[in-house]
């Protein structure tokens, strides 16, 4: 299980990813260890304290003994960052003091918690070193095109009423557990930027991400398979220069964080042995429940999973590695103003094509293609959370807040939605919805080319 870990991993941690790992281990950044209390991401923190933070002597090599360079500590600096999400459930237990209590037995690893709310707090946006929001972004989920709105800054809401008012507008079950799952991940992924770090790790096991590429495949993400399984991710709205000491001293690193799942080869039974043997605690992650909630297609799904796991355990392996050949057709637009992912290209004028908007008597005529509306956040977010935000299911999602905090209308988008947002509106250049083709980067650049 330890090769596993470390076959999908060590060869990720330098700047340029090779094969099998030959030459030392020097990574550009710190590290970020996303941890939720469950089963994985618990066995993930063992074995990263084991190997890198406080090396076992039992797993020290002996060649060119123990002061040689290859038992170094690999990453200076450890951060296990934790997001709590009970208040986006009713009566849910806040579990960050149990999760604390089992970070401060590794030592020398820094803990980092965050609460879901964050993602609508414009303090916690600054503090990570985005781009200050001056205005923000409002949109209508009950439009297909998702009109929105720029508001003033008085008009700001508290971060616990932006939240609950936006997952009480989603439409389904399915849409309410994805867009949780979403702001999760983007969450972990500027906390690894504020701290430094080139790498991000999630303890998602080789069942996991099985339920998870499936699960994302049939609620349209088929585009993004890769970004399931590792992705580089670059934060461009953010300050060049934060305001903390730190970032004063030059130390600001600026480049991409690696999000890698090093357990991706470690099914659900191994990592359970593992958790067994070495007597970890783990806390737990309770499940997703809203009262008079449908079961969503990600819940069906793990049950699907792990019912082939049990009795066809080579099937989920097959699953994954199925998926890994898997790559994207066609080019992309920018980054999805909400989940942080590429928007692929010409999602617009196919959704054109196959929406059914009308009964009238179809024609042969062609369907003629608009240009993208300036006030529709439609062409500036992928079509996983286009359909997150505006699919219809055949039972809509139950009221979870009192109707003070769950009000219809125009709904708040996160921090970093408003900051790109604001990129965009003030004339500044974004890379959010446009495509820079191959004669305006010349003509940009053509100055600094050399003649033939």
């Amino acid at each position: 299980m330890t090769w596993k870990f470390r076959r999908s991993l060590e060869p990720h941690i330098n700047a340029k990813p090779d094969g099998p790992r030959r030459t030392a281990l020097k990574p550009t950044g710190n590290l970020t260890i996303g941890f939720s209390g469950g089963l994985g991401s618990t066995v993930l923190l063992d074995l990263v304290n084991r190997y890198y933070v406080s090396p076992d002597k039992s797993l020290v090599t002996a060649e060119g003994g123990r002061d040689h360079p290859r038992n170094e500590r690999v990453w200076k600096k450890v951060t296990v960052c934790y997001v709590e999400v009970c208040d986006a459930f009713p009566e849910m237990k806040d579990r960050t003091d149990e999760i604390r209590e089992i970070v401060q037995k590794c030592e020398g690893v820094d803990f980092l918690p965050i609460h879901i709310q964050d993602a609508f707090d414009r303090a916690w946006w600054e503090k990570m070193g985005g781009k200050p929001v001056l205005s923000q972004v409002k949109i209508d989920m009950a439009n297909e095109n998702i009109p929105f709105s720029m508001l003033s800054d008085e008009s700001l809401s508290s971060s616990l009423s932006a939240l609950r008012t936006y997952i009480a507008s989603l439409p389904t079950p399915t849409a309410l557990s994805n867009a949780l799952r979403s702001l999760t991940r983007v969450l972990l992924q500027y906390a690894a930027h504020f701290t430094d770090s080139s790498h991000l790790l999630l303890g998602a096991s080789l069942t996991s991400l099985a339920v998870s590429l499936i699960s994302s495949i049939s609620q349209g993400g088929g585009f993004h398979v890769r970004e399931e399984a590792q992705e580089e991710w670059f934060a461009d709205v953010v300050q060049e220069h934060a305001e903390d000491s730190r970032h004063k001293k030059g130390k600001w690193r600026g480049g991409g964080v690696r999000v890698i799942r090093p357990l991706r080869d470690v099914g659900m039974k191994e990592c359970a042995a593992w958790a067994w043997w070495m007597q970890l605690r783990v806390v737990g992650r309770e499940k997703w429940r809203w009262p008079g909630a449908k079961v969503g297609i990600g819940k069906l799904t793990k049950d699907f999973i792990a019912g082939l796991e049990k009795d066809y355990p080579s099937t989920v392996s097959t699953i994954v590695r199925t998926c890994g050949k898997l790559a994207p057709k066609g080019g992309t637009v920018g980054k999805c103003l909400i989940c942080e992912r590429p928007v692929p290209e010409g999602v617009q004028e196919w959704k054109a094509r196959i929406s059914i908007r009308s009964h009238e008597t179809p024609s042969d005529a062609p369907v003629p293609l608009t240009s993208p509306d300036l006030t529709s956040l439609a062409p500036f977010i992928c079509y996983v959370c286009h359909t997150t935000l505006t699919s219809k299911g055949t039972r809509a999602a139950p009221p979870l807040f009192p109707p003070e905090v769950g009000t219809p209308g125009m709904v708040s988008l996160p921090s970093w939605s408003n900051a790109r947002m604001s990129v965009s509106t003030d004339g500044g250049e974004s890379n959010t919805g446009r495509r820079i083709r191959e004669p305006e980067m010349r003509e940009i650049v053509k100055e600094y080319l050399l003649d033939d």
